[in-house]
């Protein structure tokens, strides 16, 4: 979750705002990050950019290559693969502790979130907004601070995922269905089905990515 701007210094402020717009694809892997453009994007002097891109280096969002300069990393199919291995043991996890824990108005505020999600159409960066709070509250539920913390260290890897596979009704009404699965098993108190429906969720959205890096 990106920070508050307005609690940080200049360079906070200028990472938040970088991590916002790669966030919302402003920026998207593979872009080229230039100190100038960047600053004048932002509305911000170039020595807080300077500093923001070098915290983004330090946490492995961008790398530096020679004659090029700071571009944001792209995953290839390998690490795409390592990263959705551990987004299933984590969710799975997720959704296995939030089947113990979760009380009745979480379980209701998933499903207002997961009907937000199918009133989307054509506004792909909603529907991924709406799908990122879905699956947090998930992780909320589930009323484990570490776990929380692994999947927030996470975030950053998912960053470099690229733009959301959520822009067509047919994918969204997949991902609904789905939801819908975790959510029936989390409310019944079903540990295992819980878990089982989140690692389908997880084994489509792969194959879906995958799909769409083959173009």
């Amino acid at each position: 979750m990106t920070a508050d701007p307005s609690d940080l210094s200049q360079g906070g402020v200028a990472f938040a705002k970088l991590m916002q717009a790669i966030e919302t694809g402003v920026y998207q892997p593979g872009d080229r990050l230039r100190e100038v453009e960047v600053a004048e994007r932002l509305a911000l002097s170039r020595t807080p950019i300077r500093e923001a891109l070098r915290r983004l280096e330090a946490e492995n969002i961008i790398e530096h290559r020679p004659r090029v300069g700071a571009v944001i990393r792209k995953l290839g199919q390998t690490e795409v693969v390592e990263l959705y291995e551990m987004r299933l043991v984590l969710e799975r996890t997720a959704a296995e502790m939030a089947a113990k824990h979760a009380a009745e108005a979480e379980v209701d505020a998933l499903a207002a979130l997961n009907e937000d999600l199918a009133q989307t159409r054509d506004d792909a960066p909603r529907a991924a907004a709406v799908n990122q709070k879905f699956h947090r509250a998930i992780y909320l539920a589930a009323r484990n601070r570490f776990l929380l913390d692994a999947a927030r260290a996470m975030n950053n890897a998912l960053l470099l995922l690229g733009p959301t596979t959520l822009a067509d009704v047919d994918r969204i009404a997949t991902v609904v269905h789905q939801h819908s699965q975790i959510m029936d098993a989390i409310s019944a108190g079903d540990i295992d089905g819980a878990g089982a429906a989140a690692e389908a969720h997880l084994q489509t959205s792969l194959r879906y990515r995958l799909q769409v890096m083959r173009g």
